[in-house]
């Protein structure tokens, strides 16, 4: 397997050179020279397969460079049950007319776990074998950077510099971050929201001088290791769910996936594996009130927002209005074709709008992917009747999953909805849905006590680069 940019302008590499680089060398993103096939035998194969071993299977495919025997021991580390909290580390559970798919066991409660913690493993291995060091520098709505930081506080050889937007997270994803005290850890909160965040990322990312210099590499959602790792949870979540199934129906098991979205790498990667050959029938892309993606799936126009313009909600991690893995997506839609690529992006960045409401239609028809928007009374209504139905409590963005997903139910196709997270992580929403917090137990209640280790800065690429250099690994 080769890969090359989305822009044109990369040589064929290895899924081991292109690990720790983010953006391709012309600014545009890594995706695979071709998608692999995996046929029903093979999937019939994989069924007693634990995690890490369907994780071998899977990511196997893609992953270029690295001997079988390596890969399945990075898998073994990566998802011990023990750091997840026992077994099944991906847990399906019914909750009336749909199956949550619990991605929220992991050391930050959050589904970013489960890519996380394989690339922590697998930089620290790439890292060694080459005597090399790496700085990663990544943007967080929330629940990346926390998952970043646990998979790789302590790792040797990494530095992680970690923009949030000041005041736009919940208390507990600030403590989860802020209360780390490992000396390669640094947090960064930035005037201004999320977007804000990742445009410093790409801007100083974009010098090549500057990268180079200070090895700097990525680990948020643009790297294309995370998504490959997302790719595991589908094919489990489609395995566990048609164990159920006669043997002789579960080739022709299909089902719908709904996914909180925000910047289009979780749901890419089940259009990865529908591409695949996993049968999905439907990927629900949802959304909260900052609806770009949804709008752009509803008419073909992508019309990103301004900071200003984004609102802060009570599903915070969602609150983004440039999906940074969207270019992805337009890159199938127009053939992956690198030139008509270039073309339809710079006039994104000089208009302000991308329109392929021609190629609307096919959204649905061929690439499967259809979607909706929540609210936070939609939020608070889900969050209260799911509790009311079934005792379960979910946190905000799963909700704004299971409001869109009642929307997009079929006659005799199941619908999974992808967990994003505890709802000990967001108390206030949930106390307003239910009349009280989720319980949160007590070496949790402890972490919000904790003392608080961050720098703020203006929004200025400047000051950002001056604390990387100050900091860096060398």
């Amino acid at each position: 397997m080769k890969y090359r940019s989305t822009r044109g302008g990369l040589s064929p590499a290895l899924f081991t050179e292109i690990l720790i680089e983010g953006l391709a060398p012309d600014g545009g993103l890594v995706v695979p020279e071709e998608v692999p096939a995996v046929t029903a035998e093979e999937l019939e194969a994989w069924r007693d397969l634990d995690y890490a071993g369907l994780a071998a299977e899977v990511i196997g495919r893609y992953a270029s460079g690295i001997p079988a025997e390596e890969l399945a021991r990075i898998c073994r580390a990566a998802y011990d049950p023990a750091v997840f909290g026992g077994d099944p580390i991906v847990p399906l559970t019914a909750l009336g007319e749909v199956t949550l798919v619990g991605l929220s066991e992991g050391p930050t409660l959050a589904f970013k776990d489960m890519a996380m913690q394989f690339l922590g493993q697998l930089l620290e291995h790439e890292l060694t074998a080459r005597g090399t060091t790496l700085n990663i520098l990544g943007a967080t709505s929330g629940d990346t950077g926390s998952a970043a930081e646990y998979a790789l506080r302590g790792k040797h050889g990494v530095a992680v510099f970690m923009l949030s937007p000041q005041g736009r997270m919940s208390a507990f994803q600030r403590a989860q971050m802020y209360s780390l005290t490992d000396d390669n850890i640094h947090n960064i909160a930035v005037e201004g929201d999320f977007d804000d965040c990742q445009h410093l990322v790409k801007v100083i990312a974009g010098d090549t001088a500057f990268k180079r210099e200070h090895r700097l590499g990525a680990v948020n959602s643009i790297n294309f290791a995370r998504i490959a790792a997302q790719l595991v949870y589908y094919f489990w979540a489609w395995l566990r769910h048609s164990d159920a199934v006669a043997p002789e129906h579960r080739a022709a098991h299909r089902v719908s996936i709904t996914v909180p979205s925000g910047n289009f790498g979780n749901i890419f990667s089940g259009w990865l594996a529908r591409r695949m050959g996993l049968p999905i029938h439907r990927l629900v892309l949802a959304t909260n009130e900052n609806n770009v993606l949804d709008e752009f799936f509803r008419t073909g126009v992508y019309r990103p927002r301004t900071g200003e313009s984004t609102f802060a909600t009570s599903s915070p991690s969602m609150d983004i209005s440039r999906a940074s893995n969207l270019e992805r997506f337009v890159f199938e839609v127009v053939g992956r074709d690198p030139e008509a690529l270039r073309e339809r992006w710079s006039g994104l960045e000089r208009d302000g709008v991308l329109d392929l409401s021609a190629e609307q239609p096919r959204f649905a028809e061929e690439f499967g992917i259809v979607s909706g928007s929540s609210t936070h009374a939609d939020r608070v209504a889900t969050i209260r009747e799911i509790h009311r139905s079934t005792g379960a409590v979910v946190d905000p963005h799963t909700a704004d999953g299971l409001a869109v997903a009642a929307r997009h139910l079929e006659p005799g196709i199941p619908m999974l909805v992808l967990e994003t997270a505890k709802p000990q992580k967001f108390p206030e929403i949930v106390a307003e849905a239910i009349g009280e917090p989720a319980e949160l137990p007590e070496a949790l209640q402890a972490l919000l006590e904790a003392p608080q280790h961050v720098v703020e800065v203006a929004n200025d690429a400047v000051a950002v680069r001056n604390l990387i250099a100050r900091d860096a690994a060398h």
